[in-house]
């Protein structure tokens, strides 16, 4: 994997996105949706009970979403298949056979906002970076997929300011908005996050996942409609 590695340390499979460095910012393409793809194919290989905890290397950025200047000058059929290849990302994602929690300690924009939005829990670091959907903005319209992931947020009135004004909330605003489930001081974060994924790991994966997938019937069903 050249954009993120994958390691399991006291059961909890740890994926850690390294691409931010020269502006990469993490942004998908198809390549880095593969990876990702890899990644999850280990972890649900896994035997036994574990959790994947999403997180990142930088500071700043957790991740920006799609990388415009690589999608732009594609022809029709490649963006199909890069959407294609990220509609069954979040699927995979936001029904993995494992509890996953992301760590957000920077900013998460677009795609990589939606991406966190595919996860059981979400923490993010309280004083740096952003949470934000700027589609609007960006003339990117969401795809169903993309939209019914969002939609698994809990306030849907912030899911509805993001989604159609594309404003920006720190993290204490989506700790009150209930976007993240808790925020905690940058020196402190990766070790909640890392402890919230090992007491999750400790659940039986099969009654853990069938409970958290029934509450999800949207996912499911585009989940095979992508496979059929």
């Amino acid at each position: 994997m050249t954009t993120m590695n994958l390691q399991l340390t006291d059961g909890v499979h740890i994926l850690t996105l390294t691409n931010a460095e020269n502006g990469g910012d993490n942004r998908l393409t198809t390549e880095v949706v593969e990876e990702y793809l890899a990644a999850l194919d280990i972890v649900e290989q896994y035997h036994g009970n574990t959790a994947l905890l999403l997180t990142c290397s930088h500071e700043k950025t957790f991740c920006t979403g799609i990388n415009l200047d690589w999608l732009l000058p594609l022809n029709d059929a490649d963006r199909r298949e890069f959407t294609t290849a990220f509609e069954t990302l979040l699927c995979r994602l936001a029904l993995l056979s494992a509890p996953t929690v992301a760590c957000i300690n920077g900013n998460a924009y677009a795609g990589g906002a939606i991406v966190a939005s595919a996860t059981d829990f979400r923490l993010m670091r309280s004083d740096r970076g952003r949470f934000c959907y700027p589609e609007v903005d960006i003339k990117i319209p969401f795809t169903q997929v993309s939209s019914d992931i969002g939609q698994l947020l809990p306030n849907q009135q912030a899911v509805k300011n993001m989604m159609l004004t594309g404003v920006a909330y720190t993290g204490l605003e989506c700790a009150e908005l209930q976007i993240v489930d808790a925020i905690y001081p940058q020196d402190q974060l990766q070790q909640e996050a890392f402890s919230l994924a090992k007491t999750l790991a400790s659940k039986d994966r099969q009654t853990y996942c069938t409970n958290r997938n029934l509450m999800r019937p949207e996912i499911v069903a585009h989940a095979n409609n992508l496979t059929q």
